[in-house]
Formats: structure tokens, sequence, C-alpha cells
């Protein structure tokens, strides 16, 4: 774009397209093309809530059996429970050393719970990422279910702590004997990567028994000004030295399951930044192409939506290729359902390779990209955007020159990622169906 004319897009704005500029203190997600709040989201919930209404679904017993049946019809493995003990959540009143939070997952759905109060959950929509609910239990049994979308979580899950996207995220802290954060010491926003000394503050860890510490498993104090704090010595397989573990339904908090979240919720809030960005840039383009009456387009024509477009390929290629990640210590044991499990719904090559197969040595996974290239974040994503990400892909796996900014993926394991996505990824093996190896590219 010439200077002259990028003066003049940008002057016209106010002029011809107010309805794009934002408004003053409400986040670019609640403005349209977005409309965050607004939209009718398509997820796990909405799915739920027709099976109740229908009759299909019914819930009775006990807390933990509703809970069970809620983790059931959302297909979310109970072997995920991960225990959090510092006051860090919407129901951080109840929460204690002795009584902590549970947390579960899948792919794209997310639950939290705690003794005697509300089921949350975070369901993963393709075109609006997580919205977060609270389910009444009570409501459940006597048959009427009260399951409400809360907007009080995007207080902290809408830009305190992620990047103005509607997000997920973890805290590592220093808890008191209470559970209270001593946030003057500090906190940490948990990612894959986070150095393993500075995870799990605040959290309960099983299934780890190397000998690098984290801050898992610990009450912190503080004398004077001064922090008091001591790395646990033990490796715990089960918890019921640390707290009655009976109204729960595992007696563990898995150092895997805590390292698989991690990573999810990184690679996830990836794709919907990627997803959001890329609709308001196009809806902006094309505000821009009525005004000064061009052609409608939905590939990036202006430099401005070059230039996110881009950067926004750059994002998620680094999260899909863990090119950040931090490296893992011995004794990463998980538990053994988990490990079972977590790989059943894996697609595969016919040679027996998938992305979900776990290493537990250095690092995460056998295969470093994200199975999250599965989910249906990525798979609607604007094609636009999805495409230049498969193109980009196929040049850090297949360049005969390798990118620089990825060259610790070796050969052997670029080509195992290539060879999985294209027999088991349909979009990818579309893309890439006529594509020969790349020559070198410079790194964006």
């Amino acid at each position: 774009m010439r200077p002259r004319r990028a003066f003049l897009v940008s002057t016209a704005i106010l002029a011809l397209v107010p309805s794009l500029l934002p408004a003053q203190g409400v986040p670019d997600y609640e403005q349209p093309p977005i409309s965050y709040s607004a939209t009718a989201p398509r997820d796990a919930i909405t799915a739920l809530r027709q099976r109740i209404a229908s009759g299909e679904l019914a819930f009775a017993g006990s807390e933990q059996r509703i809970l069970q049946s809620v983790l059931d019809a959302l297909n979310v493995p109970v072997w995920s429970q991960m225990l959090v003990f510092s006051r860090t959540s919407l129901q951080r009143g109840r929460i204690r050393p002795e009584r902590p939070r549970a947390l579960y997952f899948s792919d794209s759905v997310y639950v939290g719970w705690v003794p005697g109060g509300l089921i949350e959950v975070a369901a993963v929509d393709p075109q609006l990422g997580p919205v977060f609910y609270s389910v009444d239990l009570r409501s459940l049994r006597e048959g009427h279910a009260k399951i409400e979308r809360d907007a009080d979580c995007m207080r902290c899950h809408g830009g305190t702590f992620v990047r103005d996207i509607p997000g997920l995220f973890a805290r590592s802290v220093f808890p008191d004997a209470t559970g209270e954060p001593l946030g003057r010491h500090g906190t940490v926003t948990v990612d894959d990567e986070t150095p393993f000394g500075d995870r799990w503050g605040g959290w309960y860890v099983t299934g780890y028994h190397g000998n690098e510490t984290h801050r898992g498993n610990v009450i912190a104090s503080e004398r004077g000004d001064q922090l008091v704090f001591t790395p646990d010595a033990q490796r715990p397989d089960e918890l019921s030295s640390y707290f009655p573990t009976s109204d729960y339904l595992r007696t563990t908090s898995d150092a895997v399951a805590l390292l698989v979240f991690e990573h999810q919720m990184a690679m996830q809030n990836s794709l919907t930044r990627a997803g959001l960005a890329a609709r308001k840039m196009i809806a902006y383009q094309k505000g821009l192409q009525t005004a000064f009456k061009e052609p409608l387009s939905d590939e990036p024509v202006y430099e401005s939506v070059k230039s996110v477009f881009a950067s926004t390929v750059q994002d998620v290629l680094d999260h899909l290729l863990f090119r950040q990640a931090a490296p893992l210590p011995d004794g990463l044991v998980g538990h053994p359902e988990l490990r079972r499990d977590f790989v059943n719904d894996a697609p595969r090559t016919a040679s027996g390779h998938s992305l979900k197969d776990l290493l537990l040595k250095q690092r995460l996974f056998a295969q470093r990209c994200s199975y999250l290239i599965y989910s249906e974040s990525f798979r609607q994503l604007p094609e636009t955007l999805k495409q230049r990400i498969l193109d980009r892909l196929h040049d850090v796996l297949q360049s005969r020159d390798p990118d620089p900014r990825y060259a610790y993926l070796p050969t052997e394991e670029r080509q195992r990622i290539y060879d999985i996505l294209k027999e088991t990824h349909p979009d990818a093996r579309a893309r890439w169906a006529d594509a020969a190896p790349s020559a070198s590219i410079a790194s964006q």
C-alpha cells in the first residue's frame, strides 16, 4: 500500500466506518464481529442442556455421584483430576488446604468443583473460545437444572491474566495455611514454557518421583517480610497424608495431568487469539473495502491486515511446535490409567505413531506438535488463516534447508510429525496433497 493510500485509509476510518472503532473500555472480543457475551455458543454445555431438557439425562445421589454423572455426560475423564488448594478461583471462600478444589479436563471442556459448592465449567466454542458456566448441583438433583453463563469469570479470564481474550490459565503462588496467596512474593501464570521449579505452588502433586523440586504440596509463611518456603521432599502417589481424600473421586492430583493441562491451555489460548484476531481483521478489511467501493475479500489485502495474519501464524506455529517449552526432569511417572486412556482417542498412523504419545523424558510428548491441531478450534479457524498456518507448518517440516527458528526439531522428528498429519489430519492431507519439499524460507 502506497503511503498516500495508507494515510487515506487511516483517516477515512472515522468518517466512513465508525462501527469498526473500539468502544471505550469495552474489550475487543465484546464488540463486532465477535460479540462474545451476546453470541449464543455452540459448545458441550449447549448439548448438555438439550439432553437434560429432553429427559435423556437425570441426576441423583450424592454430590460426588452427580459430579461423576456430569463428567460422564461431558466426556471428561476422571483420571484428569487435579487438586488446587490456593484461593484463586470463583469459589475461593470454600477452598483451603484441607478442602481443595478439584479440576478435570478433556480436550475441549474444563470442570471445577469444591465439596459443598458449585460445579464450574469452561466449555470451548470454536468461534468464541472458552465460555464459562456455573452449575448448581442442588438444581440438578431436583430436576430443574440451573446452568448459567457466568460473567464474573471474565474479570480474570477476560484480560487480567491473559492478553485480552476469553482465556484459560493456571497460577502458581505461595499459599499460606488458609490457602490465601502471599501476593507480595509473586505469582506465576503457568504454561508449558514455565520452568519446572516454578510450577504448582498451591497445588497438590502426585506421580512424580524425580529429584528436581517444584512448589507443590507446600504451605508457605512469612517471617517479617521474608518468605518462608521449603519445597516438599515427599514424592507421593496419593494424598491421604495431606488432607482427607474421601470426598473426592480420586486420591491423586497427577503431575502428568497437570503438564498436559498447562500445555493445552496455552495452545487453546493461542488458537482463540488467532481466530478472534483473524475474524476481526477480515471484518475491518471488508468495512474499508465497502467504504472505498472495492471488491470484498477474505484474503488479506491491506498491509496492516497482512501483518496481523503473519504474526498470528507465527504465534500459533510456535505453540504447536513447543518452540519455547521448558525442559522436564526425569521421574515423571503419571497414573497408569492416564497413560493408557489419554492416547485412546488419538488419530494414529498405520505405523503406530500419534501426536498424543507421551515421552516423559526431557519433554512431555514424543512428537512436538500439539494434538490440538485436530481440535474444532483449529479446524474452524478462518480458512485464509488456517491455510497459511498449514503452509508454514509444511515448510518447517519439509524444507530442505530448515528454518533456524525450529532447529531444535531433528529431521526424523519433523518427518514423523509430517507423516502423522499427512495420514491423519484431513485439512493437512488436502492442503499438502501436491506440495513438494520446500526451499528455505526466512523466519518471520
